[in-house]
C-alpha cells in the first residue's frame, strides 16, 4: 500500500492533526498585509550584544555536544542569577537543566511526572501547548477558567482566580498543577497574596502535587506588579518545578533555549526524559545566553540595566497599543506583565455574514473567533481569538474578547494604530446614524 493511503498516526495524536488558530490568522495576516498583532514573537532585530554573544561562541569553537543536563557555563550562570532570585544556594548539577525552550521544558515535565490517568490542573485561559502535552503524556486536564471582576479600589477590569472552584478542581488523581505568571494571554501577574492562597491550596493535598510554573515573562512586569516566583513561597520549594527561558528576555524565541529549576528528584525526572528526547541543547545557543545573562546586568541604552530597558520599552508599547484599543471602541483590560493585551469587544455589532461562516479551524464559529476575522478583513489588524486557549466547555466565557500582542515594532504598532483609529471612527458614525 501506498503511503497516501495509509493511516499510522498514533491514536494519543488524533486530535493535534486539525488545523489551529495559527494554520488560519498567520497566513491571513499574510495574505491581507494586515498588521499583525496575533502571534506572540518580536518582530524585531534582537539586541547587537545578543548577537555579537552568539557570533563570538560560534567563533571560539564552541559547536560540539555538551552535557545533556545543560552546559555547565550556562547552569552555572543560572545558579548565580537564580540563587539570589530564590534566597537559596542552587546547585546547577542537580536543580537546573536546559530544554529545548520552555515549551519542550514543560513536555518533559509532563512525561517524567504523568501516569495514564494522572490529573493536572490548568489555568484558563490558558497557551494552547498544555493541554495538548497533558494528552500526549497520558494524562487528563482539569480546567479552572479565570474570571473579570472590578478591582475594588480602582474599579478597573481585572482577572482574578475563584478559589473555591480551585480548590475544588483537586481530586486523589491530582498529580500536577500549571502555573503561569506572567500570564499569557491575559498579562494577569499574581499577587504574594494570590499565590500564598494557592500554596495552601496545594498544601492542603493529601497527597504530593507538582506546581509547574511557567514564568517565561518573569521580566516583563509592568509597575507597581511584581513578580513573585512561586518556589520562594513558604514550603513550596520541593513542589515547583520552575520553568524560564531566553526568547522573551532578550527577543530570541527561534534560539529555542529554556531551563527547569527545582529540587533535584523533579529536575533528575526532566534530565532522564531528555536524555532520550533531545539529549542536549546547541552548545552556541547554550553558551551565548550565558553571556547574554552577564551583559543584561550591565547599564543598557540609558538605562540602569538591560532588564530596565526591557520593562520601560514594553511599557511604552503597551501604552500605546492601549490607547489604539480604546480609540476603536473597545475595552482593553490593562495587563500587569507579559507583551498580550485581552481587549473586551462587546460594543462592536460583528456582521451577520461573519458570525455564520465556517473555517476548518472554527467549523462552529463562535463570535469571539468571527470577530477577529472581520477585523482582520475589514480593517487590516490580526488579533487572535481567545477561545483557543479555553476547553469546549469553557469557550462561552471569552465570545466578547480577542487578545492583541504589543511586542512589535514602532511601525507596526503605528500601522495598527491608524487602522484601529479609523476603524473607531467607522464605528462612531455607524452609531450615530442609527
Amino acid at each position: 500500500m501506498s503511503g497516501a493511503g495509509r493511516d499510522l498516526l498514533a491514536g494519543r495524536l488524533r486530535s493535534f492533526g486539525a488545523p489551529t488558530v495559527w494554520s488560519e490568522f498567520t497566513p491571513m495576516a499574510a495574505a491581507l498585509k494586515a498588521a499583525n498583532l496575533g502571534q506572540g514573537f518580536p518582530d524585531w532585530s534582537a539586541p547587537q550584544f545578543v548577537k555579537d554573544s552568539m557570533f563570538k561562541v560560534v567563533q571560539e569553537d564552541g559547536n560540539q555536544y555538551t552535557r545533556s543536563g545543560g552546559d555547565m557555563e550556562l547552569v552555572s550562570r543560572l545558579a548565580t542569577v537564580y540563587s539570589a532570585k530564590f534566597g537559596r544556594t542552587l546547585n546547577p548539577l542537580t536543580e537546573i537543566t536546559v530544554s529545548v525552550g520552555a515549551t519542550e521544558a514543560l513536555f518533559a515535565l509532563m512525561q517524567s511526572l504523568l501516569n495514564p490517568g494522572d490529573e493536572v490542573v490548568i489555568m484558563e485561559p490558558a497557551f494552547d501547548i498544555y493541554a495538548a502535552q497533558v494528552v500526549c503524556a497520558g494524562g487528563v486536564c482539569k480546567f479552572v477558567p479565570l474570571r473579570v471582576r472590578d478591582n475594588a479600589t480602582t474599579g478597573a477590569k481585572e482577572w482574578y482566580l475563584d478559589m473555591k472552584e480551585f480548590a475544588a478542581a483537586f481530586t486523589p488523581k491530582t498529580k500536577a498543577f500549571l502555573l503561569n505568571t506572567p500570564q499569557n494571554p491575559t498579562g494577569k501577574v499574581f499577587t504574594v497574596d494570590e499565590l500564598l492562597e494557592i500554596a495552601a491550596i496545594i498544601k492542603a493535598q493529601p497527597h504530593h502535587v507538582t506546581v509547574l510554573a511557567d514564568e517565561v515573562y518573569e521580566n516583563i512586569v509592568f509597575p507597581p506588579a511584581v513578580h513573585t516566583h512561586f518556589a520562594t513561597l513558604p514550603g513550596m520549594w520541593e513542589h515547583t518545578a520552575t520553568v524560564s527561558s531566553a526568547g522573551k528576555t532578550f527577543s530570541v524565541t527561534g534560539w529555542k533555549c529554556g531551563w527547569v529549576i527545582g529540587p533535584a528528584d523533579i529536575v533528575n525526572g526532566v534530565m532522564v526524559a531528555n536524555q532520550w528526547v533531545q539529549f542536549s541543547v546547541a552548545t552556541p545557543v547554550q553558551r551565548a545566553v550565558g553571556l547574554c545573562f552577564d551583559r543584561a546586568f550591565e547599564p543598557y541604552e540609558g538605562k540602569a540595566t538591560y532588564f530596565d530597558w526591557l520593562r520601560d520599552m514594553y511599557i511604552e508599547k503597551k501604552g500605546k497599543l492601549m490607547s489604539a484599543l480604546t480609540a476603536a471602541g473597545l475595552k482593553p483590560i490593562a495587563p500587569e506583565g507579559s507583551f498580550f493585551i485581552m481587549a473586551d469587544t462587546s460594543d462592536i455589532d460583528v456582521p451577520a455574514e461573519y458570525l455564520s461562516q465556517s473555517t476548518p479551524a472554527c467549523p462552529v464559529m463562535t463570535r469571539d473567533w468571527a470577530f477577529c476575522r472581520w477585523l482582520a478583513h475589514e480593517h487590516g489588524v490580526v488579533a487572535i481569538p481567545p477561545s483557543a486557549f479555553y476547553c469546549d466547555e469553557d469557550k462561552p466565557l471569552c465570545a466578547n474578547y480577542a487578545r492583541f500582542a504589543f511586542c512589535k515594532t514602532e511601525a507596526s504598532l503605528e500601522m495598527a494604530k491608524t487602522r484601529l483609529e479609523a476603524m473607531g471612527a467607522a464605528e462612531a458614525k455607524k452609531r450615530s446614524a442609527l
